[in-house]
């Protein structure tokens, strides 16, 4: 079992090494000059359009629901412990090589739901869309399409659910002392009440969850920042001064170079948005949409959200703490940054932030790992499925997890290289989609 752990985790340090950062931020960068800026130049109008209701028109889920499934699935531990991982290891830059892959990862996130909502179809238990189908029906690549449904079907279980679940245990034992079984079959509970009821229970549940665990994790950063107004903007300071620069060693940091300040903003930029990865694509393809671009110019504004304003709340509170100086431990920095304004107030907000983060986690990858498994075994695959997933909801809360977050990287890794083939055999369909709609 040892050499399988050691091979696993090789892979996964393989996979997510600096050639897959480079292709995914690669992609990104090409598609923004394919299309010319867009994400800069018609981000108001697709904020304006997450309310625009098309009722009449195919589709499972409105424009606002299947853009806070998606939310539900990357807001998540990432931008709690993978904001501070990021400082940590690569200094203050990190945040603004994480900022550079949300500005390009816009057109990446962009591209997958046009896509994805050009080549749906409808099924028994409403659309189906994808990398699935785009690499199957668009780019005539059926293999590569089979690959990725395996490879997301295997990652629901890893970063989907069993990662989430653990996280939720571990910091309700550590700030509540909640016995992780306990924890484990309180989530397992509620993620069956959800999703048993398919995408429409997940639209409505997600609906309202999302938005109220994004406002008050951003109302609680900004109620820090107000404390510390004086010291933001010798945060964003150092931000981009050590993008570009390296970060000297200071009391309990150990400093860091640019290309430290690059890797790991880069990897925990694309962990945390997860443009590339063909995930949000598959929430996309179940919008109510009469045309492929508008929900796509709904999906792009994910990226937005998740990185440029969830990502930087958390890094500027961070920055304007004095902790991350004092050599406190990646995992524990988000928590102690809130904790030394707000006192234990602080710690438990980044508590039941963790644990509704990841819980919609679980919400939004279940329904991912539901499409993947249609496509594989089809239709009557699926409640055998989502009892399967819902069971190892507890199990990932009482177990060690080092080996299933190999296993999880590595699968999501995996995930990355059709869809990636696909976005660019595919861009010139998106390029032709996108100035029909604005008529460029």
């Amino acid at each position: 079992m040892h050499s399988v752990e050691l091979l696993i985790s090789t892979l996964s340090g393989w996979v997510w090494g600096p050639p897959m950062l480079a292709l995914l931020v690669g992609t990104g960068l090409y598609l923004t000059i394919l299309l010319r800026g867009m994400q800069f130049r018609v981000l108001p109008q697709a904020l304006r359009l997450i309310w625009h209701k098309e009722a009449s028109s195919d589709g499972d889920i409105s424009h606002f629901a299947a853009l806070m499934t998606a939310l539900a699935a990357t807001v998540g531990i990432g931008n709690i412990v993978g904001v501070a991982t990021a400082i940590s290891f690569g200094g203050p830059g990190a945040v603004f090589w994480m900022w550079m892959t949300g500005l390009v990862g816009m057109a990446t996130k962009y591209s997958e739901a046009v896509l994805a909502v050009k080549y749906r179809e409808k099924g028994r238990y409403g659309m189906r869309g994808g990398p699935m189908y785009y690499l199957a029906k668009g780019a005539n690549l059926p293999k590569l399409a089979w690959l990725f449904a395996v490879f997301t079907a295997l990652a629901t279980f890893g970063i989907g659910n069993m990662t989430q679940a653990n996280a939720v245990a571990t910091i309700f034992k550590s700030t509540f002392n909640v016995e992780p079984w306990l924890t484990g079959t309180v989530l397992m509970t509620m993620t069956g009440l959800v999703i048993l009821g398919g995408i429409r229970s997940i639209g409505r549940f997600t609906s309202l969850l999302v938005p109220f665990m994004i406002i008050g994790y951003v109302g609680a950063a900004l109620v820090v920042l107000a404390l510390h107004v004086r010291e933001i903007p010798h945060a964003f300071y150092l931000i981009f001064s050590h993008a570009f620069s390296p970060s000297a060693a200071t009391g309990g940091f150990a400093g860091a170079g640019v290309a430290a300040a690059m890797r790991f903003g880069i990897a925990r930029g694309v962990f945390s948005n997860e443009s590339g990865l063909g995930s949000a694509p598959i929430a996309a393809a179940a919008a109510m949409t009469s045309d492929p671009v508008k929900q796509a110019l709904v999906s792009m504004t994910q990226t937005f959200i998740d990185t440029l304003v969830v990502c930087t709340m958390t890094a500027v509170v961070i920055l304007t703490a004095p902790d991350w100086i004092k050599g406190v431990a990646a995992g524990e920095l988000t928590s102690a940054s809130f904790g030394s304004t707000l006192g234990h107030a602080g710690v438990m907000i980044v508590a039941l932030a963790t644990a509704l983060f990841a819980f919609s986690t679980l919400i939004g990858w279940n329904y991912y790992g539901e499409k993947a498994i249609e496509y594989l075994a089809g239709p009557e695959a699926i409640r055998p499925y989502r009892v399967v997933f819902v069971c190892m909801v507890v199990v990932g809360a009482m177990m060690k997890l080092e080996f299933v977050w190999n296993f999880s990287d590595l699968m999501n890794g995996m995930m990355a290289i059709p869809n990636i083939i696909g976005l660019l055999l595919l861009s010139k369909v998106v390029k032709s989609e996108t100035e029909r709609y604005f008529k460029w």
